[in-house]
């Protein structure tokens, strides 16, 4: 058989994703304020497209059960409505509307549920390190001067929690001796969290493995050589240290739990509002009026009186041309736009049906959601609804959420439905804030409690959601009330 070059010619199918539905697989994952700075962009780009004032019909309103209009509405060039709203049901939603406890439907403006975390809660709005740490001063100074001096390094301090001011200038400036600021420092590093007020990280793991009980004179020399460490040159650090591989081992892993930067666990500076792309309001009927901010979500139009004048004054096909293109891609613009808004009610729509407990009763009813669920209830692909709810927010009566808190995993429950992670959360924190300072829960004992209540959760579960809250343990939480009612 001879072996040479030769020319095939073979007739292949294969799917290729076009730059414009890359771009409108990239639209639907941007929150109104992106889209808004997206637009400006086009707007300067296309001289064919500006932004147009849109009158809302009043009776312009999506069904729930009926079908969704066509995406080429706006082929045409006319405005794309921004407030397409979505008149839900209130048989498809309200299981209990016969018996409706009236709790947040008797008034639109009622306030949130005790059992919900507010927007602060769940971002980084909490107290800051600064607050934080104040706190804590009057029960572990000696007497106000110290307390003064404690509290003007406190505000020395950075976002990690360390001071990187000159103790003596401090000194100097607040006209007291260094041996009475060095002790004020010692308050304020006995402060929690454990690590800040350091000069250096070393100091600051230092502080961590005192706390820890683990300060010996292995781990200080560990410790003074991290520069050794970060360089890997671990046979020499075990010669320094004297210990076999075996202690080197926990000694690393211990020296690896330590934070570096224990401030960093608490909010900076106040974070600016979040901007909600949903709103959700109670209808007069008792359903749920579902539509986009407006205010945030600008609209567009093609201007064909423009359009119109260019074209008669084009010179040659290739001004032709360009001006074809710019009109193709101001429709297609508008439509993606058009059809990225009633992607995204259709979704917040499914929401709002699956877990319709949590906004007539609180967190509490909230159930075990996936994207899974909501792609097949709107017969969209699940990629599809991961990209809608990212960097979206909803605003209803019971504040402000990002759509990824709806989705949530379950744990077992007595009824056998399941329930909600932010659920079983939210009565983890009511419990832990109705303990006395007298008779702290440990774990087990809010294990026991929650299984009475008809949660079946195991103690690791417990502890890890009483982390990630930012809970601390039941030690932790009897020696921070204890400060609190010395102070």
């Amino acid at each position: 058989m001879a072996l040479g070059p030769r020319l095939d010619l073979r007739q292949t199918q294969s799917l290729v994703m076009t730059p414009q539905l890359q771009q409108a697989i990239k639209l639907l994952a941007l929150s109104n304020l992106e889209i808004e700075t997206f637009i400006g962009e086009a707007l300067e780009a296309n001289p064919l497209l500006e932004a147009g004032e849109v009158q809302r019909e009043d009776g312009e309103r999506i069904e729930l059960s009926g079908e969704e209009p066509g995406a080429d509405a706006a082929m045409d060039g006319s405005p794309v409505d921004g407030e397409s709203a979505l008149d839900i049901d209130p048989s498809a939603l309200d299981r209990d509307r016969d018996t409706g406890d009236g709790e947040w439907g008797a008034a639109q403006g009622s306030a949130p549920s005790e059992d919900l975390p507010g927007i602060d809660e769940r971002g980084s709005g909490g107290p800051t390190l600064a607050e934080h740490l104040e706190e804590q001063v009057g029960a572990a100074a000696g007497d106000a001067r110290e307390a003064f001096v404690a509290r003007h390094l406190i505000g020395l301090l950075d976002e990690a929690g360390y001071l990187a001011a000159d103790l003596r200038e401090v000194a100097d400036e607040l006209g007291v001796p260094l041996a009475e600021a060095e002790r004020a420092l010692a308050v304020v590093q006995s402060l929690d969290p454990t690590g800040v007020g350091a000069r250096s990280l070393g100091e600051c793991l230092a502080l961590q493995a005192q706390e820890a009980d683990r300060y010996d004179p292995c781990m200080a020399r560990l410790i003074d050589n991290l520069d050794l460490v970060a360089r890997g040159e671990f046979a020499r650090l075990k010669r320094m240290c004297d210990v076999d591989d075996e202690d080197f081992a926990e000694m690393l892993a211990e020296l690896r739990g330590y934070d570096p930067k224990p401030g960093c666990r608490f909010g900076g500076a106040a974070e600016s509002a979040v901007v909600p792309d949903i709103l959700v309001t109670r209808a007069k009927d008792g359903g749920w009026d579902i539509a986009l901010n407006e205010e945030t979500l600008p609209r567009l139009v093609v201007n064909r009186a423009y359009y119109l004048e260019l074209r008669e004054d084009c010179p040659g096909k290739a001004a032709q041309s360009w001006l074809g293109e710019k009109l193709a891609d101001a429709n297609w613009l508008i439509r993606a736009l058009d059809q990225r808004q009633k992607t995204i009610l259709k979704t917040a729509a499914e929401i709002v049906k699956k877990q319709e407990g949590f906004f007539r009763r609180g967190v509490s009813e909230l159930r075990p959601l996936t994207l899974r669920e909501v792609a097949e209830s709107i017969e969209m692909h699940e990629s599809t609804v991961s990209r809608v709810t990212s960097n979206k927010y909803l605003h209803c009566d019971r504040g402000t959420f990002e759509l990824k808190y709806f989705f949530t995993s379950g744990v077992g429950s007595a009824d056998g439905e399941g329930a909600s992670s932010q659920a079983v959360k939210a009565r983890i924190k009511a419990l832990i804030d109705a303990e006395e300072a007298k008779k702290i829960l440990s774990d087990d004992t809010l294990v026991d409690l929650l299984k009475a209540e008809g949660f079946d959760i195991a103690r690791r579960t417990v502890a890890k959601y009483r982390e990630a809250m930012g809970i601390g343990s039941s030690v932790q939480r009897r020696r921070q009330k204890k400060l609190a009612a010395g102070g």
